[in-house]
């Protein structure tokens, strides 16, 4: 990871870290918390800081199909540049979501393309993320309700998924779908739970994971 190179470089990332960590006081992490009747204070707040992985595309996993339960199916989400367009809201509109049956994980189907006109993208940094111990605290997650927050500025661009190579080229398409939710499968079976996994796919279509947790 490289460190930060300068007394400007070290003050931005000063501000990350301390973005992350005043995260914990957001309003819908209070009231989340309040719903499962938790304490604010139970929840221990840390901040991992890992150099950005160039990315073409994010994804996230859940290695059981959140949206009928299904441990049999990966359930993937995919979109262009960074992952927070995908998991913070902040860029309206559908991700590319799929699935695949994990005993034929080599034909994934396409549940949905992508209507986001926009990506967030950043050059080489490191990106400050949050590290609760929310998944340990009965009843609450707390997964999606903290930042993460790159030392440089992300920008947000314009794209075009009409002219992507997922949408052009099948063969293409199925190869980076099916890599992503064997990806998924592996890790699962490596941990002996479902889990909730985020990743992204560098220019070269090496794919990287940067976070694994289980998933509830």
């Amino acid at each position: 990871v490289p460190l930060p190179d300068s007394p400007q470089r070290w003050s931005q990332a000063l501000e990350a870290l301390k973005g992350v960590w005043a995260s914990k006081y957001n309003d819908r992490a209070y009231y989340s918390l309040r719903k499962v009747d938790l304490n604010f204070d139970d929840v221990r707040m840390a901040v991992l800081v890992q150099g950005v992985v160039p990315a073409k595309y994010a994804f996230v996993i859940h290695t059981k199909n959140p949206s009928n339960n299904d441990e049999s199916e990966v359930f993937c989400e995919l979109v262009q540049g960074l992952g927070e367009s995908l998991v913070s809201g902040m860029i309206p509109g559908s991700s590319i979501a799929f699935r695949a049956k994990k005993n034929n994980l080599d034909h994934p189907e396409v549940l949905c393309y992508a209507s986001k006109s926009e990506g967030m993208f950043v050059p080489e940094s490191l990106i400050f993320r949050s590290d609760s111990n929310g998944e340990d605290l009965e009843g609450y997650a707390g997964a999606g309700l903290y930042e993460s927050i790159t030392m440089d500025a992300t920008v947000t661009k314009r794209v075009d998924y009409m002219d992507d190579p997922l949408m052009q080229d099948a063969e293409y398409r199925q190869f980076i779908l099916s890599e992503i939710c064997k990806v998924g499968a592996a890790i699962e079976s490596a941990l002996g739970s479902a889990q909730d996994v985020e990743g992204v796919v560098a220019p070269d279509n090496t794919i990287t994971v940067v976070q694994t947790r289980p998933q509830v």
